[in-house]
């Protein structure tokens, strides 16, 4: 969940309807909080208590250096590299940023590439960028290996899918064979759990699991004074488009790990706003699908009601081709078995440039209030502004709309994921088994609790009264509770369903609702300021959030000082629209090009 949002039911003004989606305003760092060009501390401290492996932690967080940036991937690069290396393998240089994966596809096609060969380009990226970022929490240690088994499948058999050989992060509450999935915490780094389901689809695509990504620890639902891409387990990840900024979460490794080419996809989780936040303000394409598009089995829960994964990617090409990969169902995810038998799942559509077009197309697009307009800096305004004008450029109609009930979809969702994540994460961690070591793992919200009390680490730069409040408010099975969440879903899927149902007829029909995404990410900081108001802009990810309904975001264009930090505008479309909503998000992205890759500046002024 992004940490505004999280926020939302806070503030005084709208409730997540008229909440920011950057958290613009929360967050000051002085120079003295952190020297971004600074290298990692080399110092590496234990896991945590008796019983908790280190493997995980090695080179993150301590107690004397809490907000460190940096784990101890990028050492573990440099092994692997070295290792290869010694065995013939010569590293390819490349430039990772511009190339799409059908072009990669194409150049290993040729023979002029593999896929050991790209892995280890992108090992070495880590190696050489990820000390500044901190996006890469651990590198599974069979990455190279998977790659060469990727090329003699390739040899002996063709490609299994476009995704053969293809390098991928997971965020780390993200079941992967061989690697911990703490959700960032401490707590989980004896949590060897098997692979999640949608892991499984990306082994059988061919696609090489490069690591786990940095995430803000448990999905910025410990507290309401949490730092976005904070986790005891990863220390801080940084906006590589400029160090000092946030990089939004809780998908913050995976944003930032893409945008920095350390991957060349990486796989988010969204709760309100976490996959289409960070892959705007990290200058990406983010795809938020509609809930049981993809499975959840294996994924670390905060609401079961919301929570979904999908892919983030510099190219919206790469992010068709990682929902071909992901799309399926699960007996053990019952979301995924409602779609309707007929629903659209041809997302190469949009690879092949089939997708749909923007000419002649309708399209509502989120006002701004007057009182969100003010608080808004003018730069970003025009970067919305210049968005609405390319695609009325494109041969598109634009359509003024207003989302209605919003202040009530926020209130009913913040009332109902407190008690929504007690159950199941409970229900998550009752499921674990021992740690290697032997140990016993948590089982309940308040087992989370006391470790987080007694641990070093986890509560040195914020507390955890969200944990507290879930663990001692209400229960998700309470008609109160039951009844906010029916609502709040009633309410949004009736609001998204309305505006897109303009008139009478089927041409007066709206195609997708088009709104801004972020604002410039704010300062990184570990100062809390709760009780000053934040910027105001609409919640743009909390209807489709709480409906269940597709989502996608791509890059508009640039703001914030010197008009360094990326702005994204977000496509939302009709439950279970996936394919058309990515689509015109690709047309977008073909007509306007916004996007620059990052400079891993110091500051952005």
């Amino acid at each position: 969940m992004s940490r505004s949002a999280r926020r939302a039911p806070r503030a005084a003004a709208s409730a997540l309807a008229a909440v920011l989606i950057m958290p613009a305003g929360a967050l000051t760092a002085s120079a003295a909080d952190l020297d971004p060009t600074a290298p990692p501390a080399a110092d590496v401290e234990a896991a945590g208590p008796a019983g908790v492996g280190a493997a995980g932690a090695a080179g993150g967080p301590t107690a004397a250096d809490p907000a460190k940036t940096g784990t101890a991937a990028p050492a573990q690069a440099a092994e692997l590299l070295a290792a290869a290396r010694a065995a013939g393998l010569q590293v390819p240089q490349l430039d990772l940023d511009p190339l799409t994966v059908p072009e990669l596809q194409e150049r290993i096609g040729r023979g002029g590439l593999t896929a050991e060969g790209l892995t280890a380009a992108y090992l070495q990226r880590i190696h050489d960028v990820d000390p500044q970022v901190g996006a890469v929490l651990a590198l599974d240690p069979t990455a190279l290996e998977q790659a060469r088994a990727s090329d003699a499948h390739r040899a002996a058999h063709g490609a299994r899918s476009p995704l053969e050989g293809v390098p991928v992060l997971l965020k780390d509450n993200i079941g992967s064979a061989g690697l911990p999935t703490t959700a960032g915490s401490r707590a989980l780094l004896g949590n060897l759990a098997p692979d999640a389901s949608l892991v499984a689809q990306l082994r059988a695509a061919g696609a090489v699991v490069l690591g786990k990504a940095n995430l803000s620890e448990w999905a910025n639902f410990r507290s309401t004074s949490s730092t976005s891409g904070w986790s005891g387990v990863g220390g801080q990840t940084r906006n590589p488009y400029a160090l000092d900024r946030d990089p939004c979460g809780s998908s913050s490794g995976s944003g930032a790990g893409v945008a920095a080419s350390l991957a060349q996809l990486a796989i988010g989780t969204e709760t309100d706003g976490s996959i289409v936040c960070p892959a705007a303000t990290n200058g990406l394409v983010g795809v938020k699908p509609t809930l049981g598009m993809v499975s959840r089995t294996g994924v670390v829960p905060l609401s079961l009601e919301q929570d979904t994964a999908g892919p983030l990617a510099r190219h919206a090409v790469d992010a068709a081709l990682a929902m071909e990969a992901l799309d399926g169902t699960d007996a053990a995810d019952p979301a995924t078995l409602e779609r309707p038998a007929d629903v659209d799942t041809s997302f190469g559509r949009v690879v092949e440039g089939n997708g749909p077009s923007l000419s002649g197309e309708r399209f509502g697009y989120w006002t701004l209030t007057p009182e969100q307009s003010a608080a808004v800096d003018d730069r970003t305004e025009a970067v919305y502004a210049s968005a609405v004008a390319a695609l009325q450029k494109a041969g598109a109609t634009l359509v003024p709309v207003q989302l209605p009930d919003q202040d009530a979809v926020g209130a009913g969702e913040g009332l109902a994921l407190g008690p929504e994540f007690e159950r199941d994460v409970d229900a998550y961690l009752g499921g674990l088994a021992p740690e290697a070591t032997g140990a016993a793992q948590p089982k309940t919200l308040d087992d989370l609790i006391a470790f987080n009390i007694a641990d070093p680490v986890e509560l040195s730069l914020f507390g955890q009264e969200t944990f507290t409040s879930a663990a001692s408010g209400p229960r998700a099975d309470s008609p109160q509770i039951a009844t906010a969440r029916a609502d709040a879903r009633r309410l949004a899927r009736a609001a998204i369903d309305t505006v897109l149902a303009q008139g009478p007829g089927a041409d007066d029909d709206l195609a997708a609702i088009v709104s801004l995404t972020n604002t410039p990410p704010d300062l990184i900081s570990y100062q809390n300021r709760d009780g000053e108001p934040p910027a105001f802009v609409y919640a743009s990810s909390t209807p489709a959030a709480v409906a269940g309904y597709p989502a996608v975001t791509v890059p508009a264009g640039f703001a914030g000082p010197a008009d360094v930090l990326p702005i994204g505008i977000t496509f939302t479309g009709a439950q279970w629209d996936d394919v058309d909503v990515l689509g015109y998000a690709a047309a977008f992205e073909a007509a306007v090009d916004a996007r620059t890759p990052p400079k891993l500046l110091p500051t952005a002024g």
